[in-house]
């Protein structure tokens, strides 16, 4: 019964983060070298050291969050979604929408704050985000966003990001 629940877990997962995306590139972002440099960084170890496991997987081994539990789903206060990683400024939470895939969606990020990578993990290609400046793992982006505004659906693990009301001063880089 478990191994079925699992599997059907993995199942909506790749369904709902499948989208006319997968064929291009989105617009406007920079895209990941294997050679890129970024202004954090730390080793496997170092990285190992400072995040909980299930921040590790995602974001350095480009894991998945499960669909539906992650607490930014439903926060919808104004404020800004940072890097778990090293605490860069990543999105502006008056982005985000529901697309009803289980994770979080935002049409946009803030100007630079991403790369993108191409991910073939599941067998298509998909645009996948990084921070541009710890590389970390975000999530992937795709071409079935709101059309009234970029048209772009970034869909990122909720353990990818951390929130930060609007008012509170945005932390240090995590350097």
């Amino acid at each position: 019964m478990i191994k079925n629940l699992l599997l059907g877990a993995l199942a909506i997962a790749a369904i709902s983060c499948k989208s006319n995306a997968q064929e291009k590139s989105a617009d406007g972002e920079t895209t990941a070298s294997n050679t890129q440099d970024y202004k954090v960084s730390k080793t496997e170890a170092e990285w190992q050291s400072i995040l909980t496991p299930e921040e590790f997987n995602i974001l350095r081994e480009a894991g998945t969050e499960p669909p539906f539990t992650s607490p930014l789903n439903e926060e919808t206060s104004p404020g800004t979604l940072i890097c778990a990683a090293c605490y860069a400024p990543l999105y502006e939470n008056e982005h985000k929408f529901k697309s009803g895939t289980g994770w979080p969606s935002y049409d946009r990020a803030i100007d630079g704050a991403i790369v993108l990578d191409s991910d073939m993990k599941i067998g298509y290609k998909r645009d996948e985000a990084k921070c541009a400046t710890c590389g970390s793992h975000l999530g992937h982006i795709f071409n079935d966003g709101p059309e009234e505004t970029t048209g772009k659906r970034h869909c990122i693990n909720g353990v990818a990001l951390d929130f930060v009301p609007e008012g509170q001063a945005l932390p240090e880089l995590r350097k």
